[in-house]
């Protein structure tokens, strides 16, 4: 429920990111909207949510009028197109599925049956956009628009395109079709090519402040306790959308439990200890929790502790036993357990 809630295309509730809205509709109002835009940010702060306000803006807005905001009402019939992706001027580029779980899709399309978010979110996609997915994008921008409208291409995201893919989205950058505009969303812009971002203007959109975030959680999640939204919002470091993920993975308990046998040093509950061993090495997505808050955990204490040499040296080991079980397939309880009893010696 909590990630239909706040899917992009769907969310008209963005907060926080007032400045790079004002940019945005400076440039519209004066008429001077350039035909690229990175929005860059870390992942889960509101990057696609904004994409999407802008896109319908864009498609809802009228000539020579001046605006102040980008919010169009849920009930007009282009939201709900949007929605669709069924608008003729409208397009997102993005990881296809692979062939396999597309043939199931059209095999479902062909039977009738009923294409929910469920049914889409158990399809897995390719590692990469490919370049025939930006060739579709190259015939889509070659037609003339409904009603002499813009034609915006949503890019999600410009950091999963490869070489090929790139460079065939660099070509459309150069020469973009007239009253187009692609918007690129970036978690990591510095690993796009140098041409690409020359190419585009920015919005750089900054992590969420704790109270925007608390906020947030109140409203996606409104059955949550207090001291739950307060924690969440804490650990989030600034990002709604690892907040949500947090909520429904149990997270805040999971790193309270770390701090609690990190916190007990030599006298951590064993009892404690072996059932965080035991949950880190169940399975790969709780592998990737418990590395992840346990990174959290140290970068949380970095400023604060009175070892920072000691810490930051058990850091240093620590990711190196990530590594190694990554790569060398290390035995996961056992690598829990030892980075566990690393931090509690610090």
């Amino acid at each position: 429920m909590p990630n239909e809630i706040i899917n992009p295309n769907k969310n008209t509730h963005l907060i926080g990111h007032d400045e790079a809205i004002k940019l945005f509709l400076t440039a519209y109002n004066s008429g001077s909207l350039h035909h690229g835009w990175l929005i860059t940010g870390p992942e889960g702060i509101g990057k696609a949510t904004l994409a999407y306000k802008i896109a319908r803006f864009l498609l809802t807005a009228e000539e020579n009028k001046t605006y102040n905001s980008l919010d169009i009402s849920p009930t007009h019939p282009i939201f709900g197109q949007i929605v669709q992706k069924s608008h003729p001027d409208f397009k997102v580029l993005e990881r296809d599925y692979t062939e396999t779980d597309k043939k199931k899709l059209i095999k479902a399309i062909n039977s009738g049956d009923t294409i929910d978010e469920e049914l889409k979110q158990s399809l897995k996609r390719s590692s990469v956009i490919k370049v025939e997915d930006v060739r579709d994008v190259v015939s889509f921008l070659s037609k003339k628009s409904f009603n002499n409208n813009w034609r915006v291409v949503i890019v999600d995201s410009a950091d999963e395109l490869n070489t090929s893919s790139a460079n065939a989205l660099l070509k459309i950058l150069e020469e973009p079709p007239l009253k187009s505009i692609l918007l690129l969303l970036s978690h990591n812009p510095g690993k796009l090519l140098p041409t690409i971002r020359s190419r585009c203007a920015k919005l750089a959109l900054q992590p969420l402040k704790e109270d925007n975030v608390a906020s947030l959680i109140r409203r996606y999640l409104p059955d949550l306790d207090e001291q739950s939204v307060k924690g969440l919002a804490k650990i989030s470091k600034g990002s709604i959308g690892r907040a949500i993920n947090y909520a429904s993975n149990n997270a805040l308990s999971i790193y309270e439990d770390i701090k609690k046998i990190c916190y007990s040093g030599t006298k951590s509950d064993g009892t404690l200890l072996l059932e965080l061993a035991n949950f880190a090495a169940s399975d790969e997505d709780c592998w990737d929790l418990f590395s992840e808050l346990i990174c959290r955990f140290i970068r949380d204490n970095m400023a604060d502790t009175q070892n920072k040499a000691k810490l930051y040296e058990a850091y240093e080991a620590i990711l190196k036993i990530l590594n190694e079980v990554n790569n060398l397939n290390m035995d996961k309880k056992q690598s829990a357990l030892q980075i566990l009893s690393l931090l509690a010696e610090v």
